[in-house]
């Protein structure tokens, strides 16, 4: 007997932030909404971090600088983001979709996978549930979400972003590659601007195109990930959907929607970071100790530059003061910056060292 089909789903939530800032504030809805950095008209810092399919029809994008943002469309609703809320709503949904699966893997705060084999045995079961859960969500936080339903999480994942807002695609195993083929290969997990533009150098922009390209030339161009890009491309994905039982550190990044020389832009882009890992790590109860700041450049060298500080603590003036200092003191001002991140770790439980004390 051949090995069982798995069934894994990908909740993927519609525009999240500006969805709660809809629901709470019903006048915003129609309205373009940007969520991220204050504009300042035109002058701000920052960057946009998300914003509602009004938006997006004048191509605003997160990971844009906001000035640019506000240039294209200066009467859209600019908030600041409520991370406090966000981190509560999400809360509330991931507990409400562990309850459909034993295997559950939370992704972010807007996205989770679910391997539900073991509830649903065919694509009907499986279109019946994941509708069940669409309408649950809807019906307790009136919030839309897109589920894809795949044989692995790669398959899964892409499958939630095909009809959105409010979709839900089933992609049979038998019919996963003819599913995957004609996609743009930036659609693939860990494929970028800069690798798209290379592959289509190689006149490779299907994902079909990669999958009926050469592996050996793939490896050869790419190392490691030129294998993994193939293997991806015939929906190859055998990594499993879990949840680690000890968190050891939590993390945030942002992609410049271009790469800038900017170190004012990068700043303000950590600070917004900084603001949304503090409120992460309060409410989970968490102090942390160590900070390490990461940052990708324009050619993908990537580094981490780290500090401990001399005791833990949960402030994010603290956070922010270590994250801007680590910027200064070790961005290439010769390259341009495609990406930073922030991390924590060395977390103590406050809920633990009240028991302890």
């Amino acid at each position: 007997m051949g090995e069982k089909r798995r069934i894994i789903f990908h909740v993927d939530m519609d525009h999240f932030y500006t969805a709660v800032e809809e629901r709470e504030h019903p006048v915003l809805k129609g309205q373009p909404v940007i969520v991220g950095a204050d504009p300042k008209e035109g002058r701000g810092r920052g960057v946009v971090l998300t914003c509602n399919y009004e938006a997006r029809k004048f191509d605003i994008r997160s990971g844009m600088p906001i000035s640019r943002a506000w240039k294209i469309i200066p009467e859209a609703v600019y908030l600041r983001p409520n991370f406090e809320l966000y981190i509560r709503v999400s809360n509330e949904i991931m507990s409400i979709l562990r309850a459909h699966s034993v295997k559950f893997e939370q992704w972010g705060i807007d996205e989770a996978f679910l391997d539900v084999t073991s509830t649903a045995k065919d694509d009907a079961e499986a279109e019946h549930l994941a509708q069940q859960i669409k309408n649950q969500i809807y019906d307790n936080q009136k919030l839309t979400c897109s589920i894809g339903v795949g044989p692995n999480k790669l398959v899964a994942k892409i499958a939630s972003d095909y009809e959105k807002p409010d979709g839900l695609t089933i992609v049979e195993d038998q019919k996963t590659e003819a599913f995957l083929a004609p996609l743009p290969v930036r659609k693939l997990l860990w494929v970028g601007r800069k690798t798209e533009q290379k592959l289509a150098n190689m006149g490779i922009k299907s994902i079909g195109d990669l999958a009926h390209s050469d592996a050996a030339m793939l490896t050869e161009s790419f190392g490691v990930a030129g294998t993994q890009f193939y293997l991806m491309a015939h929906g190859i994905d055998r990594s499993e959907v879990e949840e680690r039982s000890q968190i050891k550190s939590i993390s945030r990044e942002t992609t410049f929607e271009e790469d800038t020389s900017d170190l004012e832009l990068a700043s303000g882009v950590l600070n917004e970071l900084a603001a949304e890992l503090a409120k992460d790590v309060q409410d989970r109860g968490y102090h942390f100790r160590a900070i390490t700041f990461r940052i990708r450049y324009e050619n993908f060298e990537t580094h981490t530059h780290g500090k401990t500080l001399p005791a833990v603590t949960d402030r994010l003036q603290d956070l922010r003061k270590t994250a801007n200092e680590l910027l200064h003191t070790h961005a290439k001002l010769d390259k341009k910056i495609r990406l930073v991140g922030l991390r924590v770790s060395n977390l103590v439980s406050l809920k633990e060292q009240k028991t302890l004390f």
